[in-house]
């Protein structure tokens, strides 16, 4: 996990307006249009497009997005979504489908995943949502909705498909560095053969180049000193001058509710606990072998 800049620490800007940023600057991009040729044609300063671009503004005006649409060429579609976001309701196109079966914070969360390059996750408790098999997910979703329909549990398995695929896909796949303490391995979801096919896919997914399992064993205790919760760095591209197109953020996860941290003090803090927890796990090829050892356990008590 990289130990870079996130930006500076006054870096005052709320998560719909970064993705917000991302999009405007993504649809330029597309559109072949420089900062300065843009800003030029719609008689702006450079100034004004930057500060869109990089979610600074406070306010923004829904007149300027239109205009900024009509130059892009983006469809009513991408409209509508710059202007969820401007009004402070960070949903992607597609997560709309979807809205009724997630909750509103985690909807921040699939955004801000799917534009991340890497993703360092620690997982005290169960198996990260990235690594996990259908009927590992489909358990943990009836366990937590009892009277949950087919219906919304093929939908969610869809969510679950499109945010894995950005571990797969071809081109820029994500990286994933996961810390998973052995006690998620050992706490049964589901049943036996639910978490034995689990485990042989965790394994399966770590021989990937850009997926690392790191399991932390329960002998070892507590490398920080501390209890720590569940909490995942997200880290995001460089631009062309190689800084950061967004300041990391960390997804801090709790059963009272979770939390975005922004501040450079608190992304270096998880940062470094990373890194302490990650120093105190078994390596990767160790950690495959015990995901495999672990799942034919299951295989033999069933």
């Amino acid at each position: 996990m990289n130990e870079e800049d996130d930006g500076p620490e006054d870096a005052e800007t709320s998560l719909p307006r970064r993705q917000l940023g991302r999009l405007l600057r993504e649809a330029r991009t597309a559109a072949g249009l420089s900062l300065e040729v843009a800003a030029r044609t719609l008689g702006w300063g450079n100034a004004t497009i930057s500060r869109l671009e990089n979610g600074r503004n406070k306010k923004v005006r829904a007149t300027d997005l239109d205009a900024l649409g009509a130059l892009y060429g983006v469809d009513e579609e991408d409209l509508v979504e710059w202007k969820e976001l401007a009004g402070q309701a960070p949903v992607r196109s597609w997560l709309r489908t979807y809205s009724d079966v997630l909750e509103p914070k985690f909807n921040t969360y699939v955004v801000l995943e799917s534009a991340a390059s890497e993703l360092a996750i620690f997982q005290p408790l169960i198996i990260p949502g990235l690594l996990q098999t259908r009927a590992y997910a489909e358990a943990m979703n009836r366990a937590r909705q009892p009277r949950v329909s087919e219906a919304d549990l093929e939908r969610l398995a869809a969510v679950r498909a499109r945010r894995q695929h950005l571990l797969t896909r071809p081109r820029n796949p994500c990286r994933l560095t996961a810390v998973i303490h052995e006690n998620a391995l050992r706490t049964v979801v589901g049943n036996r053969q639910v978490m034995a096919d689990q485990c042989r896919h965790a394994a399966d997914m770590s021989t990937l180049d850009n997926i690392e399992v790191r399991i932390l064993r329960q002998e070892v205790g507590l490398p920080t000193g501390r209890l720590v919760t569940p909490f995942i760095v997200m880290t995001f591209p460089k631009d062309s001058q190689g800084k950061p197109v967004e300041p990391s953020v960390i997804y801090a996860e709790s059963y009272t509710g979770d939390a975005y941290l922004e501040k450079r003090e608190d992304v270096q803090r998880c940062r470094h606990t990373f890194l302490t927890l990650a120093e105190a796990t078994m390596d990767a090829r160790s950690s495959r072998t015990l995901l495999r050892e672990i799942a034919r356990s299951y295989d033999s008590e069933r």
